[in-house]
């Protein structure tokens, strides 16, 4: 365990070095603020805005952060063959690979207070500060530790362009995984409705995180929402970094 912290620690000192890091929070910080501008240009609605551009900032920017600086963080030590000097080390390559993805958590958690303190710090100048906004930012959180994975993943055994499309695809289908419930109803033939429910189960459901049209219209949320969108990631997420350290064992660095 402690050579897993000791690899998140060095991860995260290298992830705020990141440029990309500063540039992404940056157009974060300045899209919330334009929030503002964009509320006085409609007729109504001011809060509901705010609230909305600032919730979508915080999960745009941050799968932007998850996958951007997730793909490059085993790719550059495969890149710069630094990572033939750690296999070499008495260091097992899960334990490698976990402690990538413990630093770039501690990364995306600093990134999303910032954002949020912002975001607040907003709400609170116009009145209107709303508690359950952070439980919208938490499941956003989680939903980020999730993509993360799948960056890791990818990048575990592609190249970091494909990987970055992989990932950034797999946000957007994980978002669309109700079309493909729709189109088991209308599709005919056994053979298909199988796939089709196939790919409904097998593919991420990232819709588990987002309560944003909920939060910002004051719609009632389920009690036991958080509680299963934690037990979602904590077992899908296992299920794509045990993948990802499957394959980085099987990899030849020799």
């Amino acid at each position: 365990m402690s050579r897993i912290w000791a690899i998140a620690a060095n991860t995260f000192r290298e992830a705020i070095r990141d440029r990309i890091l500063y540039l992404l929070l940056v157009f974060a910080l300045l899209f919330m603020g334009f929030s503002q501008i964009l509320s006085m240009l409609t007729v109504g609605g001011e809060e509901k805005i705010i609230k909305d551009v600032g919730l979508a900032s915080i999960s745009l920017f941050g799968v932007l952060t998850s996958v951007f600086i997730g793909v490059a963080l085993v790719s550059k030590e495969i890149e710069r063959r630094t990572i033939y000097t750690i296999v070499s080390k008495p260091i097992h390559r899960h334990e490698f690979l976990l402690g990538k993805y413990c630093g770039l958590v501690l990364t995306l958690f600093v990134n999303t207070s910032v954002m949020t303190a912002w975001f607040y710090l907003i709400l609170l100048l116009k009145g209107f500060a709303d508690p359950r906004l952070l439980l919208a930012i938490a499941l956003i959180f989680m939903e980020l530790l999730l993509i993360t994975a799948f960056a890791i993943l990818f990048s575990s055994f592609s190249t970091p362009i494909l990987s970055t499309l992989f990932s950034l695809s797999l946000y957007l289908v994980g978002h669309l995984t109700w079309s493909i419930h729709l189109l088991e109803e209308r599709v005919k033939g056994s053979g298909a409705r199988e796939v089709c429910r196939f790919l409904y189960f097998a593919l991420p459901n990232l819709e588990i995180f987002n309560i944003k049209t909920e939060v910002v219209h004051q719609l009632p949320i389920p009690a036991t929402l958080p509680l299963w969108a934690l037990v979602y990631l904590a077992g899908y997420g296992g299920a794509v970094l045990s993948a990802a350290c499957f394959i980085l064992r099987r990899r030849d660095f020799t």
